[in-house]
This record gives C-alpha cells, structure tokens and sequence, in this order.
C-alpha cells in the first residue's frame, strides 16, 4: 500500500509543478484571473503533495515510549491538512480572484497563450490522474468505487485522485471562461469560471475532511476483517463466546485488536494462556495487518484479564 501511495503521490507533485510554473506565466502575461486561480491551485496541490509525502514518512517512524503504537496515524492528520489547506488557500483565493475580477473588469490578451497553456496542463494533468487512478484501483479491489473511499485506510491514494479529477474539472471550468472571454469580449466569463473553480475546490476539501475524520478520530476495520476475527475465535473449542471485538486503525497498515470473550469453565488459567495465544497468532497470520491483539477472559476471576501482543 505504501508504495502504490509514494507513485501517486510523486507523479501528482511532478506535474502540479510543472503546471503551476506555467499556468502563472500565462497568467502574468495575459492577464486572466481563471488562469491565476488555476496557477494557485497547482500550487497548492504541489504543497498538499509535500505534505501527503511528509505523512507518509512519519508514518513509518518506529513505535517508542511516548507513543507505544507508533506513528501511523500522522498519515491521517496531514491528510486532514491537506483538505484544510485545499479549502483555505485554494478555493479562498479563487473564490476572492474571481468576486475581485467580477467587480473590476479588466480585458484579456493574448489569449492563444492561455490555450496553449491549459492544454499542456489537461496534459500533464490527465497524466498524473491516469497514474493516481491506476493505484486506486489496485488498493480498491472488487469494492465500488464510492465505497472503496468510503472504507479506505489509507487516504493519500484517494486524496491524490480527489485533488486530480478536481484539477481536470477546473481547467475544463477554466478554458471555458477563457473562450467566452475571448469570444464575447466581456472579462465576466473569466472571473465567473474562477469562482466556478472555487466552489469545486471547496466541495472537493469537504468531501476529503469528511472522509478522513473518521480514520483521524478512530476507525474500525473492515467489518469482513472483524468478522473474520470473530469466525476464528469461535472455532477454538476452549471458547464458550465471544463477547466483543474492538478494532482501531491506528494507521494504514496497523490494526489494533481487543478481544473480550469467555473461556469454557473446565480450561485452566494455563489452558487459558495457551488458548489466548493461539487465537493471536492465527489473527496475525490470516490478517497482515494485525499487529497487536489483546484479549480478555470474563469467564472467571482465574482467568480475568489476559492480554497478548
């Protein structure tokens, strides 16, 4: 998983650079307010992958006193910021650049730049997307789309693939600005089709916060991954019932485990421990990313608290 986050994430940083650098020359030289939105948007996105890239590698930081589960879900807080950053510096400048152009009209030249300009970034930018869409198709699975965002633990992939496809739709947005303008001769399409891009850079960081608050907060795993936990416990002979399962991604590839169940009667506390650690070795085994289990006996005062790592 981590690799196929690292190609997104690159081949996105690679060409927002590249399109920022040339959106803001056609910006400066022709004057277009869409295309300084636009150049302002690579920006960030350029600074968002920085920061997903920073993410990850904290994320792989080892485990130590102060922080006995280790560092993964520094992954979810910069994603968190990168939708902040998103909705702030992208679609708050838009927003001002578009209302600002709106209020105080100015005329367009040499709009061919501009065209020359947006088509190399539908270029680059199709580019980086094909590469972002490839990964998250490998991590997704057999799942739907919308629900492969909805339950993915590792929101860099998607992240990358949501800042894209919103990158596509804005220069769509934006070379439709820039031709009315062209054509008309009224500089209003120009700033409307920024303010257009605003609003789609705003609702793209909602929809990036609201899906990675869940992981940031606390979330579960996959209800297939707890489900099958709870299949295997109940195959040991030694367990009367499973009581609860408790699961928290504590990062993308790291799942905690806390398993509250009751020990038949006749099963000593030896026999308990034994039990215990069978069940935690064959969760580690059949899920990769299990990496601590712990386990509660309520069956009798002997065998109440057992915990395995």
């Amino acid at each position: 998983m981590a690799d196929h986050s690292n190609k997104a994430v690159y081949a996105a940083l690679a060409g927002n650079v590249l399109i920022a650098l040339t959106k803001f020359a056609g910006a400066f030289y022709t004057g277009s307010s869409a295309m300084l939105s636009e150049g302002v948007h690579s920006l960030v996105d350029s600074g968002n992958e920085l920061l997903l890239l920073y993410g990850l590698r904290r994320a792989r930081l080892p485990a130590d006193a102060r922080f006995p589960f280790g560092h993964g879900k520094e992954v979810y807080f910069w994603s968190f910021v990168v939708a902040l950053l998103i909705f702030a510096l992208g679609a708050g400048v838009s927003l001002y650049e578009g209302v600002h152009h709106l209020r105080h009209p100015t005329s367009m030249e040499n709009p061919v730049v501009n065209y020359v300009i947006l088509g190399l970034s539908m270029l680059f930018e199709g580019g980086s997307w094909i590469v972002a869409f490839t990964e998250f198709r490998k991590a997704k699975g057999n799942r739907g789309y919308i629900d492969a965002v909805r339950r993915a633990k590792d929101p860099t992939t998607f992240t990358v693939l949501f800042e894209d496809s919103a990158a596509l739709l804005g220069l769509v947005f934006a070379l439709a600005g820039v031709y009315l303008s062209d054509r008309t001769g009224s500089p209003v399409f120009d700033g409307a089709a920024s303010i257009i891009i605003g609003l789609i850079l705003a609702a793209t960081a909602f929809w990036l916060a609201r899906e990675t608050k869940g992981l940031l907060i606390g979330e579960s795993a996959d209800s297939e991954v707890v489900s099958g936990i709870r299949h295997l416990i109940e195959a040991e002979e030694e367990v009367d019932r499973v009581n609860e399962i408790l699961t928290m991604h504590m990062g993308p590839e790291f799942i905690l485990v806390n398993v509250s169940l009751h020990i038949a009667p006749h099963i000593d506390r030896r026999g308990a421990h034994d039990t215990f650690e069978r069940i935690t070795q064959r969760i580690k085994a059949r899920y990769a990313n299990v990496k601590r289990v712990f386990i509660e006996s309520e069956s009798r005062p002997e065998h109440a608290t057992v915990s395995m790592k």
